[in-house]
């Protein structure tokens, strides 16, 4: 594993004024990660199951016909979140659409036709034998972050898929606008859920920074070369693996022992944050081997 140093805070970062905090997703995300994911498989270690995985974001997309009649919220409640810093769409707080059910379940069904993993098929026989009420614990359990004994990590992938969909219809069922910045700086505007890894773009964003949703995808901005979660620009390293790719690194912080992924798009156009993230858990390795925490959430790595 090879520490990279870099520039000094501050000297690569637009005008605040210029920045665009909040960037939605489009609808056909789940498409351009299943691309990404199986262009990824090809010669991985982790093939199989980046190639599952590749299948499970196919079935996202056919899911999120499902969820056409799902409306998000109404005007004065958007308003109502952003006067005290809250998010809309709140992963905790917001009552579900029972329909998610209904998403979760079509997404076994095309499953059910792909070439998956033993332990894959395995937990598709349980999950479509589970009640109503046993899948809204499972949901709870994951929204919440405990992610010990309490949770079924062998479902987890397929539960964790169908909200994903769920909560990509409400967030792009809505604009930017509809948003406001939380209190806690490091949560999704929408969802509220801690960041999966950041994104430095390219293009108009060119050089900017943006955590990304593990729930609903949405991008927000952080300024560079600081700690995300405890806000210190000192002691702020960068960790890669030798001979790997240079478009995914650690970023860790000395003062909190924890580190969030960073990913380039100058250095490859095509990075996708869950597909790269969970085809790089070799750097999570040698991270935990190091004493380093890993912060990022992602449903596909617990």
């Amino acid at each position: 594993m090879t520490q990279i140093n870099v520039i000094q805070p501050g000297t690569i970062e637009t005008p605040p004024g210029d920045i665009p905090f909040l960037l939605l997703p489009e609808r056909s995300i789940f498409q351009a990660r299943a691309a990404r994911l199986s262009a990824l498989a090809e010669g991985h270690a982790l093939a199989e199951y980046l190639r599952f995985l590749a299948a499970l974001a196919r079935a996202q997309h056919e899911a999120m016909a499902l969820f056409r009649h799902v409306r998000p919220p109404e005007a004065p409640e958007l308003e109502r979140c952003r006067e005290h810093g809250m998010p809309p769409l709140g992963a905790r707080g917001w009552d579900r659409d029972p329909v998610w059910r209904e998403a979760l379940r079509g997404i076994l069904t095309e499953l059910e036709a792909a070439a998956l993993p033993e332990a894959a098929r395995a937990a598709i026989v349980r999950l479509k034998d589970t009640d109503d009420a046993s899948l809204e614990r499972e949901a709870e359990t994951l929204l919440a972050g405990e992610h010990d004994d309490k949770l079924d990590r062998a479902v987890t992938p397929f539960i964790g898929a169908a909200l994903q969909a769920y909560w990509l219809h409400l967030v792009t069922a809505l604009e930017a606008g509809a948003f406001g910045r939380l209190e806690v700086p490091h949560l999704c505007p929408a969802c509220g859920s801690a960041p999966m890894v950041s994104i430095v773009c390219i293009g108009s964003d060119h050089g900017l920074r943006y955590l990304t949703c593990p729930l609903c995808s949405t991008k927000w901005h952080a300024v560079r070369i600081k700690c995300v979660f405890c806000d210190t620009t000192k002691g702020i390293a960068y960790y890669g693996i030798e001979g790997g790719s240079d478009a995914v690194k650690a970023e860790s912080c000395e003062a909190c022992h924890g580190y969030l992924k960073i990913l380039y798009m100058d250095k490859d156009p095509n990075v996708d944050a869950l597909a790269d993230d969970v085809a790089s858990v070799a750097l999570d390795v040698l991270m935990a081997e190091s004493g380093i925490s890993r912060r990022g959430t992602n449903f596909f790595l617990l």
